[in-house]
């Protein structure tokens, strides 16, 4: 009895372990822990705000009439110009990721602009989703999304990595099984 009451406390320890060094590796991960934690704090306003990730889902991206929301994973989009901060969204369509708040760019004509930036990519046109860690720092953990062009994304700083590894690849899965 005792054994496997002890066997259930370490589980869930370990698993304590680890999402707490996910949400550690999540703070590091922007340009400043304070700014990120306030966009956390921001960001969960407006879920709350909003109704949920479901609607946000709805609200950014175009969704089809019976395209329903599975997941949706806090984390960052690493791009040429660092890191931005959003939320992966996976459906039974498609992932998608949406930053936090709006990224400045420079256009042609030299003005400087932002807008939110969105990533779509339909199930059906991923080809792998693949774990990897930096050598020098193993707890920094990524996720590489492969499109059937080759195309690259990764994925960092997940709250949940180990969640969202397990439901990406099973999402990739599932396409290509069918």
């Amino acid at each position: 009895m005792f054994g496997m009451v002890g066997k259930k406390f370490n589980e869930a320890a370990r698993k304590t372990e680890g999402i707490a060094g996910d949400v550690w590796q999540h703070l590091k991960t922007g340009s400043s822990m304070t700014d990120t934690a306030m966009g956390r704090i921001a960001q969960i306003s407006k879920v709350i705000s909003e109704g949920g990730y479901d609607k946000i889902f709805q609200q950014t991206f175009e969704c089809l009439p019976d395209e329903k929301l599975k997941k949706a994973y806090v984390c960052y989009l690493s791009t040429s110009h660092g890191p931005i901060m959003g939320v992966l969204y996976l459906s039974t369509v498609k992932i998608a990721f949406g930053s936090d708040s709006p990224v400045k760019y420079v256009t042609e004509d030299n003005k400087s602009e932002s807008s939110f930036y969105k990533v779509v990519l339909p199930l059906p046109h991923l080809r792998s989703v693949n774990p990897t860690a930096s050598q020098q720092n193993p707890a920094e953990r990524y996720i590489q999304v492969v499109s059937v062009d080759n195309h690259e994304f990764w994925f960092m700083g997940f709250v949940n990595y180990d969640s969202a590894v397990k439901n990406l690849q099973e999402a990739v899965r599932g396409v290509q099984g069918a």
